[in-house]
């Protein structure tokens, strides 16, 4: 009978808004920025380097906040401090909409990255505490498809608020329309996240209902909190440094994606929002993908498959291989936070999973914000942007080796 059916558990509610908010920290408030850079640098007259310095101060204000947003969720749990940061990132992008030269937008792109790194990592750090470690992979890879809902939401609709407005106030309008959904899920986040299951009665999605361990009902928002195995652990720190390599590579393919279309490419605007586009729809699946395929054979022989995709598809593009680019990136876009995310669940538990995500992600943004910067300028001195994603490529390929020396860890649930 219909009314003796199970509800669903609260897990794939908590899973569905973190996956909305993902999508406004990073989906609009960084990956926005792509489809946004050709008009807004046209009208601001700005050179390669300080459009890779707008990107990089981004990623800057993602970083000084996305290790003390771990910290922070680790403490006084993830609901309230996802919340504040993702109506700061939508705040920040009204007002780099509003903002009427260099300095101004550099500071909301400042604010906005501060506001993504507030809500992004304490969000995705969620996850471990709602799955138990044999889904942790398949649930991290959904909540980082958020990201690919950007792609598919900016792709095709700044050309056409481009059309609308023209380009001296279409790329304005596109912050506005940004910052404003930004906000709207800032409200959702506030009313329905939730920090563990045991504030709803409830135990992982994928444990045994048996399990009431302290370490099992242990959760963000606890009193007490190990920050020394954070902070001592040196599979943490390997990991992170791991990380970098996906952070710098990463985000020069994404950041002068359009750009290098545009001009470079004989793309119109339409057509490179179209790819871009392209990519979100493939995308759709590479989370859930590689996180599941990360639960199968490991994290670590996961992480060395997406790294050779990753090298593949950055190296392409900068060759001129752009729809081949496009599928091989699309199919493995966001695997590698997820399977990063998880892995921090498995080695230190959900109590010390926002800590220890926020903890890795200070070496994740340094490569962010040196990958811009290091790719404008060689694009200012080169006239082009193909040695920028042949370098892209090279450093997904270290990514891929150093991956490939990772120790296994015990698992914690």
């Amino acid at each position: 009978m219909l009314s003796a059916m199970k509800p669903p558990h609260y897990a794939w509610i908590v899973l569905s808004i973190a996956t909305l908010a993902v999508f406004g920290a990073l989906g609009l408030a960084r990956f926005g920025y792509t489809s946004v850079l050709p008009a807004m640098q046209t009208d601001l007259n700005l050179t390669n380097a300080q459009s890779g310095m707008l990107a990089s101060l981004n990623l800057a204000g993602y970083l000084l906040m996305a290790v003390i947003g771990g910290a922070l969720a680790a403490r006084f749990g993830p609901r309230t401090v996802v919340t504040l940061g993702v109506i700061l990132a939508g705040a920040g992008m009204v007002f780099t909409g509003l903002a009427q030269g260099y300095a101004a937008i550099a500071v909301w792109r400042v604010v906005t990255g501060i506001g993504s790194g507030m809500s992004n990592v304490p969000v995705m750090a969620l996850i471990p505490a709602w799955f138990a470690a044999k889904r942790r992979g398949f649930a991290t890879g959904i909540a980082a498809t958020g990201s690919s809902f950007g792609l598919i939401l900016v792709g095709p609709l700044v050309p056409r608020l481009l059309e609308a407005y023209g380009d001296g106030q279409g790329w304005r309008v596109s912050w506005f329309v940004f910052g404003g959904v930004a906000l709207a899920l800032a409200a959702l986040s506030g009313v329905l996240l939730r920090n563990h299951p045991r504030e709803k009665g409830l135990t992982p999605f994928g444990s045994v209902e048996s399990d009431s361990s302290p370490a099992a009902q242990a959760g963000p928002g606890s009193q007490s909190i190990s920050w020394g195995r954070v902070y001592r652990s040196f599979a943490v720190w390997y990991l992170g440094l791991v990380y970098i390599a996906f952070g710098f590579s990463y985000m020069i393919y994404l950041t002068f994606f359009a750009k290098r279309l545009i001009a470079e490419g004989g793309f119109a605007s339409a057509q490179a929002g179209g790819l871009f586009m392209t990519i979100g729809w493939i995308s759709l699946i590479c989370g859930v993908l590689w996180g599941t395929v990360s639960d199968v054979i490991g994290r670590k022989g996961a992480l060395v498959i997406v790294y050779l995709f990753h090298a593949v598809a950055f190296t392409a593009f900068g060759l001129g291989g752009f729809n081949l680019s496009a599928v091989v990136f699309g199919l493995s876009a966001w695997s590698i936070p997820a399977i990063v995310t998880a892995t921090c669940g498995d080695v230190l538990g959900p109590r010390l999973a926002p800590a220890a995500l926020g903890f890795i992600t200070l070496f994740f943004g340094v490569g962010q914000a040196l990958g811009p910067i290091v790719a404008g300028m060689m694009a200012d001195a080169s006239g082009g942007f193909a040695s920028s994603y042949i370098l892209a490529g090279g450093v997904a390929l270290l990514g891929a080796l150093g991956a490939s020396l990772i120790r296994p860890a015990p698992v914690v649930d």
